[in-house]
């Protein structure tokens, strides 16, 4: 009798045990089932939404500069990255037949002058006609302007430099026959260049003259420099809905034409403005913007409520946003990851890397 006694006491006690033993096992599922989320408090601070642009350096001190009349190369005066000044001479071609041309027109206006010269005689005396006397004064014009035709033709055999510069490139070769057209070197100046980009529209009333932008040039080691608008397209493309500015940079010794640059553009600036993660905002079935606010219940538990928002801008991970339904003040919690997984009836934890 003790016996069985005994059995059923230890049955008994076993029985109490598992019964334990399954109780903590219900408790720590529930525990490793809570859903678990990461979260970020709600920030009352100055906003900026900025724009970014990708754009180009120009320069409207490059040229190509070209000969304007047929001849030899008899000279060249520069060298491939030398500095000349403004009106220097850097090709001469040949003018051995515009000068010979040239000495007989002289010659002739020389004839010509002493002919004007007798004709005024006899008109003066009374013997010479009105008509012999204007035809020589007419051959004397006309000779005048066929030799001054030909000065200007021996000029544009000196290609000149037109602007102060550096030359870049030398297509010329001494002893080369050139035609009209041909080019025959690359002048530039960088040393005053703007940085200009085409920006949408929709910016158009954000953007003015004295705007800040900053611009950095991802293929020069990331360098940034900070200019303002100085013009304003007053142009609407039709194509991609853009207008152009353009930002001075003046005594420039880095950077080329044609270089990559992006321009970063603050288009708006809010002192006092709420401030969310915008990888917190989702669309409920109405196509509303919400969030779900975390509230501290017990241990790591917390309730979660839906705050409807309207987003007025993103930048940069953050989101301004204002309250349309619910309750969100600076300093809640709220749920930046797994908010698609739960609803506002789910108990859910935070993770321990977010606390």
């Amino acid at each position: 009798m003790a016996i069985k006694f005994k059995s059923a006491f230890i049955l008994l006690l076993t029985g109490f045990f598992l019964l334990q033993s399954c109780s903590g096992s219900l408790e720590a599922k529930e525990e490793v089932y809570l859903p678990l989320v990461k979260v970020l408090k709600a920030e009352n601070k100055r906003f900026e939404h900025k724009i970014q642009v990708q754009g180009n350096v120009e320069t409207d001190k490059d040229v190509m500069l070209n000969a304007e009349m047929g001849g030899t190369i008899t000279r060249i005066h520069v060298r491939e990255g030398q500095f000349v000044s403004a009106g220097q001479v850097l090709v001469s071609l040949d003018v051995s037949v515009l000068n010979s041309n040239a000495n007989e027109i002289k010659i002739q206006l020389s004839y010509a002058k002493y002919m004007l010269g007798k004709q005024k005689e006899l008109k003066d005396r009374g013997v010479g006609s009105e008509f012999d006397y204007e035809s020589a004064k007419s051959q004397v014009e006309a000779l005048k302007s066929r030799l001054g035709s030909f000065n200007t033709q021996r000029g544009k055999a000196s290609i000149t430099a037109p602007f102060s510069g550096v030359v870049d490139i030398l297509y010329a070769k001494d002893g080369q026959a050139v035609g009209p057209q041909n080019p025959l070197l690359r002048l530039v100046n960088n040393k005053n260049v703007e940085i200009k980009a085409n920006i949408s529209e929709k910016h158009f009333a954000a953007i003015s003259v004295g705007t800040t932008v900053i611009v950095s040039f991802p293929n020069y080691n990331d360098t940034s420099i900070n200019l303002v608008v100085n013009t304003i397209g007053k142009y609407i493309e039709p194509v991609n809905r853009t207008f152009s500015i353009t930002a001075n940079l003046n005594n420039n010794t880095v950077f080329l034409p044609n270089m990559l640059a992006e321009l970063t553009i603050t288009d708006m600036t809010v002192e006092n403005a709420l401030v969310i993660a915008s990888s917190a905002i989702i669309k409920d079935p109405e196509n509303n913007d919400f969030i779900y606010v975390a509230t501290k219940k017990k241990g790591n538990n917390y309730s979660i409520r839906k705050v409807i928002v309207q987003v007025v801008e993103k930048f940069d991970g953050e989101a301004f946003v204002k309250v349309l339904e619910g309750k969100l003040k600076v300093a809640d919690l709220v749920v930046t990851e797994g908010a698609k997984g739960i609803t506002k009836k789910d108990i859910v934890g935070i993770k321990k890397s977010n606390l």
